[in-house]
């Protein structure tokens, strides 16, 4: 609707996971250089939460495009409530299997045959788990056991559990688990300056030139979002879409309360 309005070629403040609008903090750069080292040194297990809107998700997909397809076999498991055997079922669908079995000895018998047949080919398994804080007790007893899935020298699966502040809690419940997991980071909101450089970015990505959000706008803004990327999305797509109804030339502080009060 607004997009010739303002000059924009896309929609800049959308919330999905959309790798091109992938913004680096230094948070985002040091939880992203963690992932990469727990994947490429094979440690085992790697822990990263943050609270909701934070931008785990798109990281995490930023994380896997990374990752050479030749060097690396990975299941990425967005919906994790399920019971042991149907999420065994799904790591090896997730990883373009398709057993036609629901005993678990057979499904974990498959899925080490692949890992096996992995290292042959020098290859990492990956998992990633997005959303694992909604994962059973239950379940997460047969993933701990997973990580017993090791040669010698090395993890034949990297494990990667992403979620929410709870996770954390419910990780150190599970002693076991807990001392499997080498890389742990906590992903926090950004800070103002770095508020500032997330929305400049995302105009700049969907094709404006020049920043159209004055500096009393974005202070608003980051007093309404605390910095956590998916509310700042949130404010600044309905401000311009309210900019845009009322002709507006800049998107100023009186614009954003109204937008936040859209958003109450």
């Amino acid at each position: 609707m607004y997009l010739e309005y303002w000059g924009l070629k896309r929609f800049p403040f959308e919330n999905v996971p959309d790798p091109e609008f992938m913004y680096y903090s230094g948070k985002h750069e040091e939880a992203m250089v963690r992932l990469i080292y727990a994947a490429k040194r094979r440690k085992g297990a790697a822990l990263l939460i943050g609270d909701v809107g934070c931008g785990k998700t798109v990281l995490s997909k930023v994380f896997i495009q990374q990752l050479p397809v030749d060097e690396y076999d990975i299941g990425l498991i967005t919906n994790p409530t399920l019971k042991p055997s149907d999420f065994l079922k799904e790591i090896l669908y997730q990883l373009g299997l398709n057993p036609d079995t629901n005993s678990k000895a057979d499904l974990l018998g498959i899925l080490n045959e692949r890992m096996l047949e992995n290292m042959k080919q020098d290859k990492t398994t990956l998992l990633i788990i997005d959303e694992a804080q909604l994962i059973s007790r239950e379940t997460f007893e047969e993933i701990r056991l997973l990580l017993n899935f090791q040669l010698n020298d090395r993890f034949l699966l990297t494990l990667f559990l992403i979620g929410q502040p709870e996770l954390r809690d419910i990780v150190k419940g599970i002693e076991q688990l807990d001392q499997r997991i080498a890389i742990k980071y906590h992903l926090n909101p950004l800070d103002f300056e770095e508020t500032v450089k997330y929305i400049v970015f995302r105009l700049k990505n969907a094709g404006l030139t020049r920043n159209i959000f004055t500096r009393q706008a974005v202070d608003e803004i980051y007093d309404y979002s605390q910095g956590v990327p998916r509310k700042i999305n949130n404010v600044c797509d309905i401000s311009l879409l309210i900019g845009f109804s009322s002709k507006e030339k800049v998107i100023n502080s009186k614009i954003i309360k109204e937008a936040i009060k859209d958003l109450s």
